[in-house]
C-alpha cells in the first residue's frame, strides 16, 4: 500500500467557504453602516422637535424615572443633618440613638452618622459650642467629627 505526501484538494471551493467569506466581508460593512446611520438621525440640536429615541435614551430615562434606592442608613443621615438645621445637636444626637436602638441594623453606620453630625454642628455652631452637646453616642464619634471640623 502506497501512501502519499500530496493530500488531494477540492477544486475549487464549496459553498459553505464562500458564504463564510462573503459574510466575514459583509457583517462588519452592514453593523459600521447602521450605526452610523443610527448616529445621523440622533437629534444634536437639543429640540424636542422630531427627535429619533435611541436605545441609550431609553435606558437614561428608565434610570430617571426609577427612585434612586438609598440604605437605610444614608437617609438617616440625611434626615438628622436637616434637623440640625432647626434643632441643637443634642436633640439630634438623642434622635440617632433612638435609631439605632430601634433598628439595630444601624448600629455599624452610627459612629459615620455622629461624625457627619459632629462636623455639621461644628459649621453651625462653632467648634466650641457644637462640643458642649457631645454624648456618649456611639462612643465619641460626634466630638471627633468635631474637632475633624477644626482642622
Amino acid at each position: 500500500m502506497k501512501h502519499s505526501t500530496n493530500p488531494q484538494t477540492r477544486r475549487g471551493q464549496g459553498p459553505a467557504r464562500r458564504v463564510g467569506r462573503t459574510l466575514a466581508f459583509v457583517l462588519p460593512v452592514l453593523l459600521v453602516l447602521s450605526g452610523t446611520l443610527a448616529v445621523t438621525r440622533v437629534n444634536w440640536t437639543g429640540s424636542p422637535s422630531n427627535s429619533v429615541l435611541t436605545a441609550s435614551d431609553a435606558i437614561d430615562d428608565a434610570k430617571a424615572a426609577a427612585p434612586a434606592h438609598r440604605a437605610p442608613q444614608e437617609v438617616l443621615r440625611d434626615q438628622l443633618l436637616a434637623e440640625l438645621q432647626d434643632k441643637n445637636p443634642g436633640v439630634v444626637l438623642t434622635h440617632l440613638q433612638e435609631a439605632v436602638n430601634g433598628r439595630p441594623s444601624l448600629a455599624g453606620h452610627c459612629a459615620w452618622i455622629a461624625r457627619a453630625l459632629g462636623r455639621a454642628a461644628a459649621r453651625v455652631y462653632g467648634p466650641s459650642k457644637a462640643q458642649s452637646f457631645a454624648r456618649p453616642v456611639c462612643d465619641t464619634s460626634f466630638a471627633t467629627g468635631v474637632v475633624a471640623a477644626q482642622g
